[in-house]
């Protein structure tokens, strides 16, 4: 059996990113439970799986529960070491490690005045001095891992240390906060990056808007990369049988481009809608 992850509304959950792609990034199979934030307390959804309260919270095949994120990533990294969760090379893992632990630690201002919100971008946020100085030590950080790496991430390849910085980059994006070239080349990295963009997709595909995220500042376009114009159709016929996903027989229909593609439920066919690119089974059709 696979892993099981729980996990929020993908469009405001930070940590749910994180814990996902501690997955999906580095190819574990995955089971993933939804905690609706609508529908209580998410302490109270996770009764059962005692002692987690937040998520996400990883079960593991054998039954372990595992309700914090940095001890996802190293529980994941001992069950699964050629995930290659960690960097082989020592002086690069302690850093992707130091890395990681600051951020699992700190950043309380940019994380309190800029919630994560993958639906909404902002054109006149101006940071408090706390964000400033948070945004500041990040830019420290980032600009000294990459050159110590050599980049293209943190550490080299993606690990850890990518995951977690995943919500900071989106949120330095999507509000709008200037940093230098160095911090603006790896936050477009983590918005261009098709894991980052299948879960921001999902999230135009799955959970109700919740207001309390919206911030009283003026739209703008989302930063990353346009996606392609999809929309949901009514009927076929379409070009495939069965779903690019799950390969079941096709009963919701999406156009882009002129084109009709089927899928087996209205999920798989609005996550496609939202960011076509984003899904490799789905870029094979086209």
């Amino acid at each position: 059996m696979p892993h099981t992850l729980y996990v929020g509304d993908y469009t405001y959950s930070s940590w749910s990113l994180r814990g996902w792609l501690l997955l999906h990034r580095f190819g574990l199979p995955v089971q993933i439970e939804h905690v609706d934030f609508h529908a209580g307390s998410v302490a109270a959804q996770l009764a059962a799986l005692v002692p987690a309260r937040t998520v996400p919270t990883l079960v593991t095949e054998d039954g372990a529960v595992i309700w914090d994120s940095l001890a996802i990533a190293e529980e994941l990294a001992s069950r699964h070491p050629w995930a290659g969760h960690w960097p082989s090379d020592p002086a690069l893992r302690a850093l992707a490690r130091g890395l990681s632990a600051e951020m699992h630690s700190g950043f309380g201002a940019l994380r309190s005045e800029c919630p994560m919100h993958l639906r909404a971008a902002y054109g006149d946020f101006t940071p408090s001095d706390g964000t400033r100085d948070d945004v500041a030590r990040i830019e420290t950080l980032w600009a000294h891992a990459l050159a110590q790496s050599g980049g293209p991430w943190l550490a080299g390849a993606y690990s850890v240390a990518d995951a977690f910085y995943a919500p900071v980059a989106a949120r330095i994006a999507g509000y709008g906060i200037a940093v230098g070239d160095t911090a603006r080349a790896y936050v477009d990295r983590q918005l261009n990056d098709p894991a980052f963009r299948r879960w921001r997709a999902m999230g135009f595909a799955r959970g109700e808007t919740l207001p309390w995220y919206d911030r009283d500042h003026a739209r703008t376009d989302w930063p990353g990369p346009a996606p392609r114009p999809a929309r949901a159709v009514a009927s076929g016929p379409s070009e495939n049988a069965t779903c690019p996903y799950s390969g079941k027989p096709v009963t919701h229909f999406l156009e882009t481009g002129g084109r009709v593609f089927g899928f087996c439920n209205a999920f798989c066919r609005d996550k496609t809608a939202a960011d076509p690119d984003a899904w490799p089974a789905f870029v094979a059709l086209l």
